[in-house]
């Protein structure tokens, strides 16, 4: 037996329920480190550039309201991802903690839907990247033709396979390879960020902004000036613009304070996300307005990518190229940090026996989820190249339909934390308020997003324009996925019934006594009880 598989074999659950150390490094992740992986796999710069657009097209100056109300799920549902691991710290997160607290095929439906998610938006990435490369050249050596090597199917795919292979090949190296490089990656693209917003108010405060709008507190208010359908569609890719900060919680066992330190990091994450959003997105809106011509942020010709027509007049064109790099950087570094959540879910995944054991494997040297990384890449790499040759136009529904799986996975979560701790919900005023209202109105806003979201899917035209019958591919995309977790589902309960039968995760939630057995011992797969 190979030492790869020794280590597989010793991660797997012996059938009492309990939480099982699955041979990941420990006390490498510490709060700073976990916040950057989160902010990273949002990626900040690739998210505003290609989403300002829209958003205003929707709601105009209410552009910081849109992005506050976007935040408010996401922050509540946050609190409910730091109870669950102050409870149960666990690679698996989402799929973990929903199986605790609603059974084993809830439990394997959340956990799909995260993987699924995240594999798509892996594509996306990747896709982004190659785009910004290729932009990014060109304004180097200032020949716009290198550009147009992005619209090149082969060139594309090509490339494309590369920056997944390479992501994929970082993420293989260990946890401590990746919060080197994203250290660098996000820094960089924070600090162009920062640049840009100063800049951007200097030209504001010296009279020479195209639009010089005045700031209006207004902007932030989301209860007036705004249509119920502008709203949701707005809130929507809110809270896409916000998908990702849950990094840090599937990075639990590798962190230095297993119980404490990926809440934190989460919290700390996704707050400095929505800081960001509203500095660039205010600078923005003063500079250059909402119109739908020339640099307003509503000129549909730019809506793609906005920074893209902003770099130059802000930042002049030499120091307008950092922008490009950084919406690169951002991109390329989110699809390296989007790996270390898919491998993770799906090593724990392996580890409990919803999906084949082969996913438990870990690296000896590295102590990183192998197989499931692999896989990670690979399915990416296959999803991408079959999209792309078939229809670029199902590629780009496919990403639509993410807003389907997202509110499904995060709002499961955060109503599993409500039932999970419903024993001690009216034990102490902090339990009432973190553990039973924020969880609970989080799930509830993104169970209402849900609905409309598949409602809106249903329309061609909030899509590519393609449908089936008369109903947009959005919807069969987003639905056929799950269609295809709860068919998945079928198939491994036939082949590894001890999952689906509670014999490896069970739904008990059993009181902690010892915070020193939230650590499992390095001789085997000993249990981590898992309730508080």
């Amino acid at each position: 037996m190979s030492e790869q598989q020794s280590t597989a074999k010793q991660s797997s659950p012996t059938g009492s329920g309990g939480l099982i150390d699955k041979g990941l490094a420990k006390g490498k992740i510490g709060t700073l480190a976990g916040a950057t992986l989160g902010i990273s796999s949002v990626a900040p710069g690739y998210t505003l550039t290609a989403s300002v657009g829209l958003i205003v097209a929707a709601v105009g100056f209410k552009m910081p309201a849109i992005f506050i109300a976007g935040f408010i799920p996401m922050l509540f549902t946050a609190y409910a991802y730091r109870e669950l691991n102050n409870a149960a710290p666990d690679c698996g997160a989402s799929f973990t903690w929903s199986t605790k607290a609603f059974g084993p095929y809830v439990g394997f439906m959340c956990g799909w839907g995260m993987v699924m998610a995240t594999i798509i938006v892996l594509a996306n990435l990747a896709a982004i990247a190659v785009e910004f490369f290729y932009l990014f050249l060109a304004r180097v050596f200032s020949t716009p033709g290198i550009a147009d090597l992005a619209d090149n199917k082969l060139v594309n795919i090509l490339t494309t396979l590369a920056f997944i292979a390479l992501a994929t090949a970082i993420s293989y190296r260990g946890i401590t390879t990746s919060e080197r490089i994203q250290f660098v990656l996000v820094g960089f693209q924070m600090t162009v960020l920062a640049i840009f917003v100063v800049l951007t108010f200097i030209h504001v405060a010296d009279g020479s902004a195209p639009a010089d709008v005045s700031f209006s507190l207004g902007w932030f208010n989301p209860f007036s000036g705004l249509a119920m359908g502008a709203f949701v569609i707005g809130l929507t890719g809110s809270i896409f613009a916000f998908w990702g900060w849950d990094t840090c919680l599937t990075l639990g066992e590798e962190a230095k304070d297993p119980k404490r330190t990926p809440g934190r990091a989460g919290l700390l994450a996704i707050v400095t996300i929505l800081l960001t959003y509203l500095l660039v997105s205010v600078a923005m809106m003063m500079y250059a307005g909402v119109g739908d011509t020339g640099l307003g942020l509503g000129n549909p010709e730019t809506a793609d990518n906005v920074f893209g027509a902003l770099a130059g007049p802000v930042m002049g064109e030499w120091i307008g190229l950092l922008l490009f790099l950084a919406v690169l950087a951002s991109s390329a570094a989110s699809l390296q940090t989007t790996f270390l959540p898919a491998a993770r879910t799906m090593l724990a995944m392996g580890a409990y026996r919803a999906f084949p054991v082969k996913f438990a494997e870990v690296h000896p040297r590295f102590l990183v989820p192998s197989f499931a990384t692999v896989v990670a890449g690979v399915v990416t790499a296959t999803f991408y190249t079959v999209t792309t040759i078939l229809s670029e136009r199902t590629l780009l529904d496919t990403i639509a339909a993410l807003g389907i799986m997202i509110c499904w996975y995060y709002g499961i979560t955060a109503f599993a934390c409500v039932w999970y701790f419903r024993r001690d919900l009216f034990a102490s005023s902090r339990n009432a308020f973190f553990k039973l209202l924020l969880p609970l109105v989080g799930g509830l806003i993104l169970a209402v997003v849900f609905v409309i979201s598949v409602g809106e899917s249903m329309n061609p035209d909030n899509g590519s324009g393609a449908s089936i019958g008369g109903i947009g591919l959005v919807f069969y995309l987003g639905f056929g996925v799950l269609l295809l977790g709860a068919v998945a589902l079928v198939v491994m309960r036939a082949r590894q019934p001890d999952f689906f039968q509670g014999r490896t995760l069970t739904r008990d939630t059993p009181t902690i006594t010892d915070e020193s057995d939230m650590v499992a011992g390095a001789t085997g797969p000993e249990h981590i009880d898992s309730g508080e």
